[in-house]
């Protein structure tokens, strides 16, 4: 296996592991040697992800894990350290969306499970890797924020908002965390056709092909185009990125 991808011997944690990015992602590192600690609130479709990896000489442990819980989101690094003694990688991917909603029209009860899943769930994330991250001088971790993170989301304030948090919090640790040996960063997709998508009211082809008009390409991401670049990020010769918001988005940020 080319060194570049070859994460034998590594250590990932995955929030959001049972369905889209977080499956797809555990697949890609599991096929390259990485051991995995993953979660997800659905725990059905978290065992369907354990039954779907290829491992060799590595390894997968499973939690049901509501990020929004500190406590449950500490028992994923918790099992990380008890399983494999390290954490080399955290990815805090998961999230939810919202209706589209005017901003006027934005109540608190949205507000609130915004920022309790996509802030609170990403900080809860950072803070307990890092504090193990610390302690063996090394780490990576790797945010899921959106393009809603680094511009305007019209109808989609409150997503929006939580996703510019999320980015400022991986900036923030970049730079806090730089002479430590951890670095952070971020990926900035457009849509993609995932569970999210059903949340935000666009479950069918016709509203798809509305939204991939709006960029130059004019289709949406598949799904595992996005993760193949969280891969590369992930690398372990891609050693010299940090505090970065990398939007994968068919040149919709260059227009």
């Amino acid at each position: 296996m080319d060194s570049l991808l070859d994460f034998s011997g590594q250590v990932a944690m995955i929030t959001g592991a049972a369905s889209g990015f977080g499956r797809l992602l555990s697949q890609g590192l599991a096929a390259r040697g990485c051991n995995l600690v993953i979660g997800d609130i659905n725990q059905q479709e978290l065992e369907n992800t354990v039954s779907s990896l290829q491992l060799k000489d590595n390894k997968v442990v499973s939690l049901a894990c509501d990020v929004s819980d500190e406590s449950q989101v500490k028992a994923m690094v918790d099992a990380a350290m008890s399983n494999f003694g390290r954490l080399d990688i955290g990815v805090n991917n998961a999230g939810i969306a919202h209706s589209m909603t005017p901003l006027h029209e934005i109540e608190k009860a949205t507000m609130d499970s915004q920022m309790a899943v996509n802030v609170n769930g990403v900080l809860f994330g950072m803070k307990h890797q890092i504090e193990v991250m610390l302690k063996q001088g090394s780490g990576h971790i790797l945010n899921l924020s959106s393009m809603a993170g680094i511009g305007g989301a019209p109808k989609g304030a409150a997503y929006s908002a939580a996703k510019h948090a999320v980015v400022g919090l991986t900036r923030t640790a970049a730079v806090e965390y730089a002479r430590k040996g951890i670095r952070a960063n971020a990926i900035c997709p457009f849509y993609s056709p995932t569970n999210i998508l059903a949340q935000d009211g666009f479950d069918t082809e016709e509203s798809q092909q509305r939204l991939a008009r709006g960029c130059p390409m004019r289709r949406l991401a598949q799904p595992q185009e996005i993760v193949n670049t969280m891969i590369l990020i992930l690398s372990p010769g891609n050693s010299y990125m940090s505090g970065q918001t990398i939007a994968i988005d068919g040149a919709v940020s260059a227009w």
